[in-house]
């Protein structure tokens, strides 16, 4: 049976589409995806992401058991700096792809993808011997929502309360509620400026209901939360990343620090590095206005070169786009044809981000 988010019944009350993702019953969307993608790109959207897994990580040897489990560099690093990056298997493949908030010199905070969450904290726990750290799964008890747009910010302080002017791109901060602690940050999951705030049950709703009686903001659906990560070339895991694409694959070797002295996976990413990987990510804009889904076989003549692990119809360009696992020969502007339904499609190999970002840096 699937779990069910703080904000279910305020989902269901205002008659949202609601299936089934990683494990929780999410809204897909409330009007129109097209309606909900523009309100992010043009105004402001919020958007219920309390599926999304926290994980604490606390003690004497918190920064340094985060680097070994992580490819990213934590060390040395400024209290509230939050970081992107992957932990992953001895073998490369991708454990998960999560962010890391500093929350203070012996904690640290992981927030993992729903479908992710139990597989991660074992991989942690399983991880952490030898390491003095306490390690806190506090996704049951947290809310998150996300409030994303180039309106995010006035909506933030205006409805809210909540003044984020002070913070910088990839930074977080605390706030004291009644109900416990409060974590606000500024990363966005979308290409434009955005914010994230964790916090109790009661205070998320409370957050919610003030959001949507401002009409100030659309509430948005995880439908459209892809549409628009898809579009700046922001990964998925499970299509852009799994256990069988490593970083390397994903064209995401910039989160791996490889000047670390060490962390889970570091020798067989420089292999792959070194030898060359068998599949390498790219994007690929059609001709014409069939629609590539995930799966769907590529093609160079008859020759089947990769797969689709995410394509759309573009909402903010109007053009139909793939990212795709192929052959590591291919390179920007080469030819390949896409196989939807009966027919081949053509397309040229451009950059995974279609649609510039408008983060506020």
């Amino acid at each position: 049976m699937n779990k069910k988010t703080c904000l279910y019944e305020r989902h269901a009350d205002m008659g949202a589409l609601i299936q089934s993702f990683g494990g929780f019953d999410m809204p897909i969307q409330y009007s129109s995806i097209i309606e909900e993608h523009n309100a992010v790109r043009q105004h402001c959207g919020v958007f219920d992401v309390s599926h999304m897994g926290e994980l604490f990580i606390k003690g004497k040897d918190a920064e340094r058991f985060v680097n070994h489990i992580y490819t990213n560099d934590v060390s040395n690093a400024p209290i509230y700096q939050i970081f992107y990056g992957m932990m992953l298997y001895p073998n490369g493949g991708t454990v998960d792809d999560v962010l890391v908030y500093k929350l203070g010199k012996e904690e640290f905070l992981i927030v993992m993808n729903a479908a992710n969450i139990d597989k991660d904290v074992e991989w942690v726990t399983k991880n952490a011997n030898g390491f003095d750290v306490q390690i806190d799964n506090a996704s049951d008890r947290y809310g998150q929502l996300a409030v994303q747009g180039p309106e995010a910010e006035q909506v933030m302080k205006e409805v809210l309360g909540i003044d984020c002017q002070d913070l910088k791109f990839y930074t977080a901060k605390t706030i004291d509620d009644n109900d416990g602690e409060v974590i606000v940050s500024r990363t966005g999951y979308t290409g434009e400026d955005g914010f994230e705030i964790y916090g109790s049950h009661k205070f998320i709703v409370d957050q919610w209901d003030k959001l949507m009686a401002s009409k100030r903001c659309v509430p948005c659906g995880l439908g459209c939360r892809d549409t628009l990560r898809f579009e700046v070339g922001l990964p998925l895991y499970g299509n852009e990343l799994s256990d069988t694409i490593t970083p390397v694959m994903a064209g995401l070797s910039m989160f791996c620090k490889f000047d670390k002295p060490e962390f889970i996976g570091k020798e067989a990413l420089l292999q792959q590095k070194a030898e060359g990987p068998a599949k390498r990510q790219r994007g690929i804009e059609l001709e014409g206005h069939a629609i590539p889904r995930h799966g769907y076989k590529v093609f160079k003549g008859d020759r089947e070169v990769g797969e689709v692990t995410t394509g759309y119809r573009l909402i903010s360009t109007d053009k139909s786009c793939a990212v795709a696992m192929v052959d590591p020969e291919f390179k920007l502007g080469d030819t390949l044809e896409i196989q939807i339904r009966k027919k081949k499609v053509p397309g040229t190999i451009v950059k995974k981000k279609f649609y510039e970002k408008h983060y506020k840096k």
